[in-house]
């Protein structure tokens, strides 16, 4: 596997070299100009530069799956998930896409919900903890979309510094609404795919396609309407891991 280099640089100063985004339009945007992200720039390629000097992980090629899932009080509404709160369906699609994530990659968990926005568990061969604090997860609250992603990014970030910029970096964040005023996350999306190899997947649960995160060219987003549709974006994430088995997930236990 090629070696992966991303820079280490607070957020706050990633985001002076960006652009500012107009918070009103959260339609999608057109697709970005070549060479404007850092997988683009090959040669240039210097992510993370160690702010300070951090032991070693034992494996510097080992895959990293960061999820970010949306606790908000929305998701307690049945929306397109049936009969059934949004995030029971949410809770079970992801504690099932969990279990499928390579036994040798690290798993990490940062949750907005009735308990505020925080790391719950940290990267590393967490999968159990992460299964089990999702399955236990009380909904309440807003969206904060562009902190909890910070939050997310800073996490990677150190991650990527113990395995000097080796190894895959996934960003998975699920969610069923807009950002709260002032939480628009597209500039930071911007300054994160600019900096660094991190890719940002989204799972939009019942709210279409016309998602802020949605930046056709930037970020993989998937819109699910059903339950199956959500289980299949989560399923998405992994289809390129050599380890992927396409039928082991159980679309029976997303039904309609």
């Amino acid at each position: 596997m090629k070696k992966l280099f991303v820079l280490m640089t607070p957020v706050a100063v990633l985001l002076g070299a960006c652009e500012p985004v107009d918070d009103s339009d959260t339609q999608t945007s057109a697709p970005e100009a070549a060479g404007a992200y850092y997988a683009a720039r090959p040669t240039q390629y210097n992510w993370p530069a160690a702010e300070h000097a951090l032991a070693l992980a034992p494996s510097l090629l080992t895959p990293n799956y960061y999820l970010v899932i949306d606790g908000s009080g929305s998701m307690e509404d049945a929306g397109c998930s049936g009969e059934r709160p949004k995030l029971e369906v949410a809770k079970e699609a992801v504690a099932q896409f969990v279990d499928h994530i390579p036994e040798d990659a690290n798993v990490g968990l940062l949750v907005f919900d009735d308990a505020g926005i925080a790391e719950r568990v940290a990267l590393g061969a967490n999968h159990t903890a992460v299964k089990q604090y999702v399955l236990n997860m009380q909904a309440s609250g807003g969206t904060p979309l562009r902190s909890a992603m910070s939050l997310a990014f800073d996490a990677i970030t150190v991650q990527a510094q113990k395995q000097l910029g080796y190894g895959e970096y996934h960003m998975v964040v699920v969610t069923d609404g807009e950002a709260n005023g002032g939480e628009d996350p597209r500039d930071l999306v911007r300054a994160i795919l600019a900096a660094s190899p991190v890719t940002i997947h989204t799972i939009g649960f019942c709210i279409g396609s016309g998602h802020s995160l949605n930046i056709p060219g930037v970020t993989d987003y998937r819109a699910a309407n059903n339950p199956a549709e959500l289980l299949a974006g989560l399923q998405s994430v992994l289809a390129e891991s050599p380890d992927y088995v396409a039928d082991q997930f159980d679309a029976g236990s997303a039904k309609e």
